[in-house]
């Protein structure tokens, strides 16, 4: 093999390896999600009770400027399709509340708003980074999950969003 192909090949994968990786997207089988109990400003939910519905299931905390971000989106994800089963739930991990009710009067959630200042499901999840979410079918199972927000995560992340609703599996 001539010396040129050969380093083409490994520009070609590594360019491919970096885009991938810088996506941070992870599709996983779909697995159970676990039995998680949240604390929100209407008194506990738990995540077992929101079966049925698509649940895009967001941490963040209120240093996180990617989360600045991804709150209009939520937003919008929220109002276009919760009549269709969409759930918007974003827990934030700060360990002082008063920190996460000054970003929620900088940026107004309307969505469901958990807390979980220990984090304990946080934990649980296994985050990788702010903000992580994770895209819940009608059945229970994670389906996906992301690590960061950028203006161009918008589309692809939507697109799952449409073809989960579009799964009338329950």
């Amino acid at each position: 093999m001539h010396p040129t192909t050969s380093r083409r090949r490994v520009v070609r994968t590594l360019a491919l390896t970096v885009a991938l990786v810088s996506t941070l997207t992870l599709t996983v089988r779909a697995a159970p999600a676990p039995e998680l109990k949240f604390t929100t400003a209407n008194g506990p939910l738990a995540l077992e009770s929101l079966r049925g519905k698509v649940v895009y299931l967001d941490y963040w905390a209120s240093w996180c400027v990617p989360c600045r971000h991804s709150f209009p989106w939520m937003n919008e994800m929220q109002a276009r399709f919760g009549d269709q089963g969409l759930v918007v739930l974003a827990v934030n991990v700060d360990a002082d509340r008063a920190e996460a009710q000054k970003f929620l009067a900088a940026q107004l959630a309307k969505f469901t708003v958990a807390f979980d200042p220990n984090g304990d499901t946080a934990r649980t999840m296994q985050l990788k980074g702010m903000p992580t979410s994770f895209l819940i079918d009608r059945n229970g199972n994670i389906v996906s999950s992301h690590v960061g927000f950028r203006e161009t995560d918008r589309q692809p992340r939507e697109a799952e969003i449409r073809a989960l609703l579009a799964s009338k599996s329950k």
